[in-house]
């Protein structure tokens, strides 16, 4: 057996049909009293709701964030926060949202409070990201790492079932590339597989009966073993693809991962067989690509780059910038054949 090193990552999961009640014990926990409370435009309701349920421990709503968490958002975000006051964020919501909250907590160092409500699983890892003058730039650092994180699958129910697949999709990819990893481990591969498996019992589930919370719960699960691979370990030419797409041409970035996960895999098949075999054993299937491809597929989920946004003219400019400073992969990273994986994408077309 090979020598590995596994770090566990310090975090307070609580798990559960309705435990969002629990959310003040949790901050009460944190030591703190004046909490912002942070989502996207669409789910300042929620935010709203969540605020008046903290009463006095509401500090106020500051609900902005957006995809790629430009700088102008993170910059209007921590000072706002510096102006109430606050001494905790709570991000109720999907990666977009969670961004925002590692945003703040870069330079603040302010505690966060993570309620999901895809299932991104963003909130499991110290990865934080941001878009200035449309490029996005990645980084790790244990500051942005929320304290506690909620799983509540009651929340999910409202998540339209479009969504609910993408951003399980788009955490399967997480696990996918922590198989493969430079520095991958038995722990996480084993927490990757399991993720997987989950996602895609879980997924078909909810497109059949979008109100079923054991479903809903099965997606939360994966999410949150599957993001804490992310978190773990490093990522490869699938994540530098998705960055690279997200920052320049402000794709949806849970779509994004989805369409060009199957494609990556099968760029990635011959290079790695054993995470190959590891990941279409959770997919139920006999071969990763094809069997991330037919998931997403089967549930409705857009196949193709030129359906959300991409013209065929970014396929270069893309090209050239995911080949400067490439992230580590188990392929070498060649232009030619990125650039027929860029072009099956973008047609959307089904891995040989």
């Amino acid at each position: 057996m090979e020598s590995f090193v596994y770090n566990g990552l310090p975090g307070r999961v609580v798990f559960g049909a309705g435990s969002l009640a629990q959310l003040p014990r949790e901050i009460e926990r944190l030591g703190a009293t004046r909490a912002i409370v942070l989502s996207t435009p669409p789910q300042r309701a929620d935010a709203e709701v969540l605020a008046k349920r903290l009463g006095d421990r509401a500090a106020g709503v500051f609900a902005e964030a957006v995809m790629h968490v430009p700088v102008e958002t993170a910059r209007a975000a921590r000072d706002y926060a510096a102006r109430v006051g606050a001494d905790c964020a709570i991000a109720i919501g999907g990666g977009s949202t969670t961004g925002l909250g590692k945003a703040i907590a870069l330079e603040s160092g302010l505690p966060i409070v993570a309620v999901p409500t895809t299932y991104a699983g963003s909130e499991m890892t110290p990865i934080y990201g941001l878009t200035e003058a449309g490029v996005k730039k990645t980084g790790r650092d244990l500051r942005v790492l929320p304290k506690t994180v909620i799983y509540d699958p009651e929340l999910t129910l409202s998540l339209p079932v479009p969504m609910s697949v993408t951003s399980g999709i788009n955490a399967i990819a997480h696990a996918a590339e922590g198989l493969y990893a430079q520095d991958a481990n038995p722990i996480v591969s084993l927490m990757a597989e399991e993720g997987i498996r989950a996602l895609a019992d879980g997924l078909p589930r909810i497109v059949a009966d979008p109100a079923d919370v054991d479903a809903r719960a099965r997606g939360l699960y994966g999410a949150w073993l599957c993001g804490a691979v992310l978190g773990n370990v490093g990522m490869a030419l699938h994540h530098k693809l998705c960055h690279t797409l997200g920052g320049t041409l402000n794709l949806p970035h849970a779509e994004t991962h989805t369409i060009v996960l199957p494609h990556a895999l099968a760029y990635n098949r011959d290079a790695a067989p054993a995470a190959m075999r590891r990941i279409a054993n959770a997919l139920g299937t006999d071969d990763a690509a094809r069997g991330a491809y037919d998931l997403a597929a089967s549930s409705g989920a857009p196949l193709a780059l030129k359906d959300i946004g991409m013209r065929e003219g970014d396929i270069d400019t893309v090209l050239d910038l995911a080949l400067q400073n490439p992230y580590w992969n188990p392929r070498p990273v060649e232009r030619a054949p990125l650039r027929a994986l860029l072009e099956a994408a973008y047609e959307g077309r089904r891995p040989d």
